[in-house]
C-alpha cells in the first residue's frame, strides 16, 4: 500500500470517527434533555402520589388542588420569603411605572432646549413605517408622536398597502403630508407584507440614517434628540433603547417594562431583545436588504443580526423611549397571534450562525417564549478538560463531588486535579489513597496559608488539558452533558469565561451570571439569587445563554491558552472576588464571557453562611473589596453593561431603581 492510499485511509478513519464522535455527543444531549423531563414529570407525579386526600371525595379532591395550587406558587418563589421580594418587586416596578410614560416627557423649557440645540453633524433620520389597514385613532398618535420629536431634523415616510375598506388610511396620511413637508407617502398597488411595504419606505427616504418604526405605536418625544447624542458623543451607527408595551390609548397603561443590556451578542442571538427602536446609519445597509420577505414575521431580527454585525459601534440608550401597544392581533399581544413568527425566528438565526461559519447546531424554543432559543453548538474535536478542585479535609463534599463527575458526566476527555490545601482528617488522606488508584485524578499538594487564587493557580500549572474548569469541591453535577454545555462556549475564539447555573440543595438559585457593583460592598453579586429553579428570570433571562460580565468560580471553563495569557487569578486576591477580578480581566483583554443555564450543579455552598462579616474574615472582605473597588474604579463607575441603570444595586431580583 503506498503512501497516499495510507494517507486516504487514515483521513477516511478520522472523518468517521468525527462523524461517530459528534452522533455520540448528539444523542448525549437528547439524553440530558429526557432526564431533565423525566425528572420533571417524576416531581409532579411524586406529588399527586404524595397526596392522601386524592383517595377521598370530589369536594375533598377540590380542595386539594386548591392547596396544591398554593404550594406551587410558594415554590416558585423558592418559599414564603420569596413571595414576600416578588410582592415587594411588584410594588417597586408599580411606584417606577410613574417616573417613565409621560412623566419622563420634557418640559416645555426642556423640550425648547432640545429643539435649538445644534449637533456638530448634519444628519436627516429617516423613519420607516409600513402601514395597513391601521385603525385610525393608532395612526394618528404614531404620526403626532414623530411630529412631536424634540430632534427636528426627520422624515416620515409611509407605505400604504391597505385595501379599499380602509381608505381613511391614505386620507388621513395626505392630510398630514399636506401640513408637513417632512411626511412622505406613497399608496402601493398592492400589499407585500412587512418586508416588502417597509422596503418600499426605504426606497423613498433620503435619511443619512433610518429608523424603524410600527404604525400602531408610539415614540417617546426625546427619543430622536437622545440618539443625536448617542450618533455624535459616541460616534453611534446603530442605536436601540429600552421600551415598554402598553394597552388602550395611554402610554401610562403599561404592561411590562423591558430595560435591556447592552450588546450583548449572544442575547440576540437566543432572543431578539433588541427589538425596537432600531435607528442605523444607512451604510450599513450597502451590499445587504432591509428586510427579507422570506423572514416575514421576524424579518426585524434577522435585520438587527446582520446590520449588528457590521457595526463598528452599537450603542444602547438605557432610557425607556419606546411604547410597543398591546392589542388583538399584535405580537406584544400573543406570539400566536402571528405563528409563523417563531419559524422565522428560527430561520433568521440559522442564517446568521451559518454566515459566521456555524456548522451542525440546533436551535429549539424554550419554556420562556417560543422566540427564546437554545442554541447547542458542535463541539470541535475532542479537547482535554482538565478540572480543578481545591480542598482541605470535607472528605463527603469531595466524595459527592468526584462521584458525580465520574458516574453522571458524558464527556470523556478530562482529567481530575485535587490541590490538597493542609487538611488534617485521616479519613480525607485515606480517600486521596482510593482516588490514586485512578488514573483521571492526581493529588497536587500545596502548602502555606489559605489563598484560593495561589491554589488554584498551582492546580492549573499541572494540567495537561487544553481547557481549564476550575470547580469547587461542594458541587454536585446534575445536568449530564455539563462539561459539553460549557465547552461549546469556551471552545469560541470571542468566549473567555463561560459559567454554569448552581443551586442550592432545596434548589434555589446560587449562581446565575454575576454583576459588578451589585450589593452593600458595591463590588459585585450574583442575580436572581434564591430564586427558586421554575423561575424564568426577568424576562425569561434563565432559561438562555448570555453575555455576563462575569461568573462564579465556583464552576468556571476556560481556555488554558487563555488564562495563562491573562495571568490566571490574581493571588492579592487570596479569598474573595478572584473570580470576579479574573473575568473583568478577559473582558479588558477583548473577550466576552458567557453563562448557560443549560449546565446545572448543586452547589452546597452554606445559603446561611453570609458575607465574611466579623473579626479578621470582615478586615480581610473589606480590604480585597477596597483593593478591587479601585483596581477596577472606572468599570465600577460605568457600570455593569449587561445590568440597566434603571435596575437597583440593592438588590438580585431586577427590581427597578426608584429616583427619589
Amino acid at each position: 500500500m503506498d503512501s497516499n492510499q495510507k494517507q486516504e485511509d487514515l483521513q477516511f478513519y478520522k472523518e468517521a470517527y468525527r462523524r461517530e464522535q459528534q452522533k455520540s455527543r448528539m444523542l448525549a444531549g437528547k439524553l440530558a434533555d429526557a432526564e431533565v423531563r423525566v425528572a420533571d414529570l417524576e416531581q409532579n407525579l411524586n406529588r399527586i402520589k404524595g397526596s392522601f386526600f386524592w383517595r377521598l371525595s370530589k369536594p375533598f379532591r377540590s380542595i386539594i388542588h386548591w392547596m396544591q395550587r398554593t404550594k406551587e406558587r410558594i415554590g416558585y418563589y423558592g418559599n414564603v420569603k420569596g413571595i414576600l421580594r416578588k410582592l415587594e418587586t411588584k410594588r417597586i416596578e408599580k411606584k417606577a411605572k410613574t417616573q417613565h410614560g409621560t412623566a419622563s416627557f420634557p418640559s416645555a423649557e426642556e423640550a425648547k432646549r432640545q429643539r435649538e440645540t445644534v449637533f456638530p453633524k448634519k444628519i436627516k433620520i429617516s423613519i420607516l413605517v409600513p402601514l395597513y389597514n391601521t385603525p385610525k385613532n393608532f395612526l394618528i398618535q404614531a404620526i403626532d408622536s414623530v411630529e412631536a420629536q424634540t430632534y427636528e431634523n426627520w422624515e416620515l415616510c409611509l407605505a400604504d398597502g391597505s385595501d379599499a375598506e380602509h381608505a381613511y388610511v391614505e386620507q388621513l396620511c395626505q392630510e398630514y403630508r399636506k401640513r408637513d413637508s417632512r411626511i412622505v407617502y406613497k399608496k402601493l398597488e398592492k400589499n407585500t407584507g412587512i418586508s416588502g411595504n417597509t422596503n418600499e419606505c426605504l426606497a423613498m427616504a433620503t435619511g443619512e440614517y433610518i429608523g424603524l418604526f410600527d404604525h400602531d405605536d408610539i415614540l417617546h418625544p426625546s427619543v430622536l434628540y437622545e440618539y443625536m447624542k448617542a450618533i455624535c458623543e459616541q460616534d453611534a451607527d446603530y442605536i436601540y433603547c429600552d421600551e415598554t408595551t402598553f394597552h388602550g390609548n395611554s402610554i401610562d397603561n403599561m404592561i411590562t417594562l423591558h430595560f435591556k443590556p447592552d450588546f450583548a451578542i449572544d442575547n440576540l442571538r437566543a432572543n431578539n431583545y433588541i427589538c425596537h427602536f432600531s435607528v442605523f446609519d444607512r451604510k450599513l445597509l450597502e451590499g445587504t436588504e432591509l428586510f427579507r420577505s422570506q423572514f416575514d414575521g421576524s424579518q426585524d431580527h434577522d435585520m438587527i443580526l446582520r446590520l449588528t454585525a457590521k457595526a463598528k459601534n452599537v450603542v444602547h440608550i438605557p432610557k425607556l423611549l419606546y411604547y410597543w401597544r398591546s392589542h388583538k392581533g399584535s405580537v406584544a399581544s400573543d406570539i400566536n397571534a402571528k405563528s409563523y413568527a417563531i419559524d422565522a425566528a428560527k430561520g433568521a438565526v440559522r442564517e446568521h450562525l451559518k454566515s459566521l461559519g456555524f456548522r451542525n447546531f440546533e436551535i429549539s424554543s424554550t419554556k420562556a417564549f417560543e422566540t427564546i432559543f437554545r442554541i447547542k453548538y458542535e463541539i470541535e474535536g475532542n479537547p482535554k478538560i482538565s478540572i480543578v478542585i481545591p480542598n482541605k479535609d470535607h472528605c463527603e463534599d469531595l466524595r459527592r463531588c468526584v462521584s458525580s463527575i465520574l458516574e453522571k458526566s458524558t464527556y470523556d476527555n478530562f482529567e481530575i486535579i485535587i490541590v490538597e490545601n493542609n487538611s488534617t482528617s485521616d479519613e480525607i488522606f485515606k480517600y486521596y489513597e482510593e482516588l490514586r488508584q485512578n488514573s483521571l485524578i492526581q493529588i497536587v499538594e500545596y502548602r502555606g496559608e489559605f489563598n484560593y487564587s495561589r491554589i488554584n493557580n498551582l492546580g492549573v500549572s499541572r494540567a495537561t488539558g487544553d481547557y481549564i474548569l476550575l470547580l469547587n469541591n461542594d458541587t454536585q453535577v446534575i445536568t449530564i452533558d455539563w462539561m459539553e454545555e460549557l465547552l461549546m462556549y469556551a471552545q469560541r475564539k470571542d468566549v473567555g469565561a463561560v459559567g454554569a447555573k448552581l443551586y442550592y440543595e432545596d434548589k434555589t438559585i446560587q449562581h446565575a451570571g454575576v454583576v459588578i457593583g451589585l450589593g452593600a460592598h458595591r463590588t459585585a453579586g450574583h442575580t436572581h439569587y434564591r430564586v427558586s429553579s421554575n423561575n424564568l428570570g426577568y424576562m425569561g433571562r434563565l432559561c438562555y445563554a448570555q453575555n455576563v460580565t462575569a461568573v462564579t468560580g465556583a464552576c468556571l471553563m476556560v481556555k488554558k491558552e487563555i488564562y495563562d495569557k491573562v495571568g490566571g487569578l490574581d493571588e492579592t486576591f487570596a479569598v474573595s472576588l478572584n473570580d470576579v477580578d479574573f473575568c473583568l480581566k478577559l473582558r479588558k483583554a477583548g473577550y466576552l464571557n458567557v453563562f448557560t443555564p443549560f449546565a446545572e450543579l448543586y452547589h452546597f455552598e452554606s445559603i446561611s453562611r453570609g458575607l465574611d462579616d466579623k473579626g479578621e474574615k470582615a478586615k480581610r472582605y473589606n480590604e480585597e473589596s477596597e483593593r478591587f473597588r479601585e483596581k477596577w474604579k472606572k468599570e465600577l463607575e460605568n457600570g455593569d453593561p449587561y445590568y440597566n441603570i434603571n435596575f437597583s444595586l440593592d438588590r438580585s431580583d431586577f427590581a427597578l431603581k426608584i429616583n427619589r
